[in-house]
């Protein structure tokens, strides 16, 4: 199992919101790129960067420090959500050697939008469902919708997505531990893997996720805690590879 390092930019600086608001931020950087090495240099095998002004912008507006950490490490391999509304904004990060897009809120208010980029961009796309009491939030968390997130899983899955990324916005950036039931339940209901994101703390949520990690549940996303020193990430992603069977 993964433990993937998130990297949130905000006006250029690595930061770190509280539950989804741009007002309750914490500034962790001035140099992202720098601390994208930090996490390479601990054995980070994949990264999780959102632009978080392009989340609220609904265009990229911290391309160019993503394109930098993507050149500066050509072998890790990125996932990148925010702002992501266009064929375009894709075609222009899978050049620039990100991996992985995320599609969160467009995937539930335009929901041909990612059937239309499995087909363009095959093996690249993911979803990123963010979900409070099972119902999916949108626009930045700033509302819920009635879809299910459990239902909205599936719709993608046969869309073609790779993988879902499922976030309990009540825990993220609380630091008050994964909702693991949760997770589990959603990746007992489709056949792609669910990446675990919210709440991870300490090295404890890191043994529970990896204790069922075989329901389906390839990586957890951390941000706060491995930044607030709570989780000592090369240490997580030791444990994970022990308690998985990763080399």
């Amino acid at each position: 199992m993964l433990i993937i390092p998130a990297i949130d930019l905000k006006d250029g600086k690595c930061v770190r919101l509280r539950q989804g608001k741009m007002e309750d931020v914490t500034i962790f950087s001035d140099h992202p790129v720098e601390v994208a090495g930090r996490w390479v240099e601990q054995g980070a095998r994949r990264l999780h960067i959102v632009d978080l002004n392009g989340a609220f912008e609904g265009k990229p507006m911290n391309a160019e420090v993503v394109h930098a950490i993507a050149e500066a490490y050509p072998e890790l391999s990125i996932q990148i959500g925010g702002g992501i509304r266009s064929e375009e904004t894709v075609q222009t990060y899978l050049d620039a050697g990100v991996q992985y897009v995320i599609i969160g809120t467009k995937a539930v208010s335009t929901p041909h939008f990612v059937n239309d980029l499995c087909l363009e961009f095959p093996g690249h796309v993911i979803v990123g469902l963010d979900a409070k009491d099972g119902k999916v939030a949108i626009d930045g968390w700033s509302k819920l919708s009635k879809h299910d997130v459990i239902d909205m899983a599936q719709h993608f899955e046969n869309d073609g997505v790779e993988a879902i990324i499922y976030t309990d916005i009540s825990r993220d950036g609380m630091m008050q531990g994964v909702n693991v039931d949760a997770t589990v339940k959603l990746a007992q209901s489709i056949h792609i893997p669910v990446i675990a994101s919210g709440g991870i703390t300490n090295i404890e949520d890191v043994r529970r996720l990896c204790e069922v990690a075989d329901e389906g549940i390839m990586g957890a996303i951390t941000g706060r805690a491995i930044y607030e020193g709570t989780l000592d990430f090369a240490s997580a992603q030791k444990l994970a590879d022990e308690l998985t069977g990763e080399n």
